[in-house]
């Protein structure tokens, strides 16, 4: 699709948000059941729950600006959940394991930190008010879960090491 307005790339920049999040949501039970920390576990059944409200904060982004939140692939999100499927798979040491998929959860964290800015600056030159709310509102929860992740790697990743 040739971009060739702000709405357009902000259009598509949801989009893309909105893939990305539904395969979060199917991802993320994987890494709940790979984890052995209770911890980690917990931050991941929390951000579950969180994902499955930044898809509803964006299907109201969709309903308001009147467009369809389908029609585009995440190809980057697909990437990130690929390599943490890698990491799963690989198997080893519970805690090492546990290090490794903070890691690979942290990626997607800041991929969708940096997504969510975009779209949020997008929407404030447009003037989207209840977009821009929405976003900021997602935005701040996928900070607030990659600073959880890093408490949580405090305690993990020093285990890890001892393993």
């Amino acid at each position: 699709m040739k971009l060739e307005t702000m709405r357009e790339l902000l259009i598509d920049e949801l989009q893309d948000l909105y893939s990305a999040e539904n395969q979060i949501t199917k991802a993320l039970p994987k890494l709940v059941k790979a984890s052995s920390a209770p911890a980690l576990q917990q931050a991941f059944e929390h951000h579950l729950e969180e994902t499955k409200n930044h898809v509803k904060r964006l299907e109201q982004i969709f309903d308001h600006l009147n467009e369809s939140p389908k029609g585009k692939t995440c190809e980057g999100m697909k990437g990130l959940l690929k390599e943490g499927d890698e990491r799963v798979g690989e198997g080893g040491e519970a805690e090492v394991l546990d290090a490794g998929l903070i890691s690979a959860a942290q990626r997607v964290e800041h991929y969708e930190i940096a997504a969510y800015g975009s779209a949020r600056t997008y929407a404030e030159l447009l003037g989207e008010r209840e977009a821009v709310r929405l976003l900021s509102e997602t935005l701040e929860e996928e900070k607030a879960a990659d600073t959880k992740l890093s408490q949580v790697a405090k305690k993990i990743n020093v285990e890890a090491k001892a393993a």
